[in-house]
């Protein structure tokens, strides 16, 4: 592994407000969780997916994603992101000021019909739909558009994801219209090998530009070994979520998101620099437990405490 001194920094995108809520059954208040997305920022976390752009009928706990979004875009620094299902998530998303959109392209097909309703070619038509509305976008307004390859490294309904048809579905989402795609352990299957070795395929096929940034859960305890292989790589932003929360209601037994107080720590300890005060951070989860006192929230940091003498990179 490089330096970290001569690493660039890290972006830490906190997905808890989506991920992390859409896979509890309690629903969260809408101020509650403007009050997380705050405190998140203030603590220097500079990305955060809000939530998702779905009918509340479907996910109850996406209900007010719109102003949610329009919240967040008056924090400063912050890069609000969102996820968008389809053409008329995406719709509503830039209406809303989302700066970043994200749509999952599920690589197994099965989970994509469980997920989505639709087919990897129904998947790539709607990738098209949304590629060129956002190019109708002023171009100021215009958010960044970017693809999650769901279930790229195993699948609980299928089994295992070949790396050819990861690549092949990169280059189909980039040459649709997608400014990149992201690789997402949407089941927890992965190990740090299989992340090296998907990240250098998928880079060869499509561009380093491309692929910056992983959606590892730790399901299975090795999230952030899988993390660290996927910095080897030279990825730069790494999806976190708070307390662990999330995983994905569609995929059965996909449960655990990396902790993001756990995940900053390693790094900041490693002399990466994420920007995030982990004190301020480790307080944002009273926001949390405040308004979901039923729900566990995971991390070894929150428990350990930091370590005597422990300085920020």
């Amino acid at each position: 592994m490089p330096e970290a001194s001569s690493s660039p920094q890290i972006l830490i995108s906190e997905v808890g407000p989506r991920d992390g809520l859409q896979s509890v059954s309690a629903i969260m208040p809408l101020e509650a969780r403007k009050a997380w997305v705050a405190a998140e920022a203030a603590a220097g976390v500079r990305e955060i997916e809000v939530g998702s752009f779905v009918p509340a009928k479907v996910i109850p706990q996406m209900a007010g994603t719109a102003e949610l979004v329009a919240y967040a875009r008056e924090i400063p620094d912050l890069t609000v992101a969102a996820l968008v299902p389809n053409l008329r998530g995406a719709q509503d998303a830039i209406e809303a000021g989302a700066h970043k959109i994200s749509i999952p392209f599920s690589v197994s097909e099965t989970h994509s019909l469980k997920n989505v309703r639709r087919t990897h070619d129904q998947m790539i038509e709607q990738v098209r739909a949304i590629a060129e509305l956002v190019a109708q976008q002023p171009e100021e307004q215009r958010p960044h558009f970017e693809a999650g390859l769901s279930t790229a490294f195993g699948c609980t309904l299928e089994g295992p994801v070949s790396d050819d048809l990861v690549v092949r579905s990169a280059e189909r989402l980039i040459e649709a219209g997608c400014a990149e795609v992201g690789l997402s352990d949407t089941t927890g299957y992965a190990n740090p090998a299989q992340v090296r070795r998907l990240i250098r395929k998928v880079r060869a096929a499509v561009g380093d530009d491309k692929l910056t940034g992983v959606h590892l859960h730790n399901t299975r305890g090795v999230g952030l070994a899988n993390a660290l292989a996927a910095l080897d790589e030279g990825i730069t932003t790494l999806d976190s979520s708070l307390g662990g929360l999330g995983g994905c209601p569609f995929a059965p037994g996909a449960s655990g998101n990396i902790v993001t107080e756990d995940l900053v720590f390693m790094l900041e300890a490693m002399g990466y620099d994420t920007g995030i005060d982990i004190p301020a951070l480790m307080k944002v989860r009273d926001v949390v437990r405040d308004a979901l006192p039923d729900e566990p929230l995971y991390g070894f940091i929150p428990d350990a405490g930091l370590p005597l003498g422990f300085a920020h990179a």
